[in-house]
């Protein structure tokens, strides 16, 4: 009978293949010796070992008890060996590489949607995502309510009233969707300046009826923003139409956030955001003097509130 390792030792020599070509890149430095003590780091190793067997099987690919799925080989490997590198992508000289790297990721997502044009970045969660979303819808209509089903996560309500802007939950329909009477009903008050839709519920994985909300959006001008954390990745699956329909109008809408760390099968916590409308950008315009001057490219750090 095969047994199942957590950590495959084919993994760990093929990162250390790495370790070696990436140490190659360096080997022009001052020669340096490092203090560390083995002894006391493989005593600390160890221990973390022992204590870590205290967790649910989540890595398990048959692990069905948690949303979160056990990273692809590649980024548990890929993760590990960029933290000997520890690079910081706010500013593009502090993380080359990776800068550009993210940059290729994060058009890759906005792909997914079809979205073009688009500007978007890493996150270090899909709240911190779902934030600069309503931060932004926030500043593009001020004053106006944020309005979800009471089955979008709670997380909506709670960064509303961080932005103070008020956050009306509306009510489902019998499959957990956004009850679109009752949006339609609202919407024709004038009383909504951002949707959040949800691409996937927590509770039951609905889909609210997206092609639509957006229709009604386009008719009573209020900005739409795709709540895909938990689904968003479900897009690249062969779907039936009904939700064939809506996953195909994402593209249409404001601003969309996803995680990476979910069904894209990345280390926890990596989420990510999109606008449609790349003008957003000057929303998180600010002077760095001391960062911002090796380039005239983006810098990420000049499109993010982290």
């Amino acid at each position: 009978m095969a047994v199942y390792k957590l950590i495959p030792p084919e993994d760990l020599r093929l990162l250390d293949d790495a370790a070696t070509t990436l140490n190659e890149g360096f080997d022009a430095l001052p020669p340096f010796e490092p203090t560390t003590d083995s002894a006391s780091l493989r005593e600390s190793l160890q221990l973390l070992a022992e204590k870590l067997q205290d967790n649910y099987p989540y890595a398990h690919p048959l692990y069905a008890g948690q949303m979160l799925k056990p990273p692809h080989p590649v980024a548990r490997a890929a993760y590990q060996l960029t933290q000997w590198i520890n690079p910081n992508n706010h500013a593009l000289d502090g993380g080359r590489a990776t800068s550009a790297l993210e940059k290729e990721a994060v058009a890759d997502i906005a792909a997914m949607f079809d979205l073009a044009p688009f500007l978007g970045h890493l996150t270090s969660s899909g709240t911190l995502a779902n934030l600069e979303a309503l931060w932004i819808a926030g500043n593009e209509r001020p004053g106006q309510p944020i309005v979800g089903s009471s089955e979008a996560h709670y997380t909506h309500g709670r960064i509303s009233d961080v932005l103070k802007l008020d956050y009306h939950p509306l009510e489902t329909d019998d499959k957990g969707r956004i009850a679109l009477p009752a949006l339609q009903k609202l919407a024709a008050s004038g009383n909504i300046g951002t949707v959040v839709a949800t691409a996937g519920t927590t509770s039951f994985g609905a889909v609210d009826p997206i092609a639509d909300i957006i229709a009604l959006g386009q008719q009573y001008d209020f900005r739409v923003h795709i709540d895909g954390a938990y689904g968003g990745y479900f897009g690249l699956a062969e779907l039936p139409d009904n939700l064939r329909r809506h996953f195909a109008a994402i593209a249409d809408a404001d601003s969309i956030a996803i995680d990476p760390h979910k069904h894209g099968l990345q280390p926890y916590g990596c989420g990510c955001i999109l606008f449609r409308d790349p003008s957003v950008g000057r929303y998180y315009q600010h002077d760095s003097p001391y960062t911002y001057f090796s380039s005239k490219e983006l810098h990420l750090g000049e499109i993010s509130l982290e």
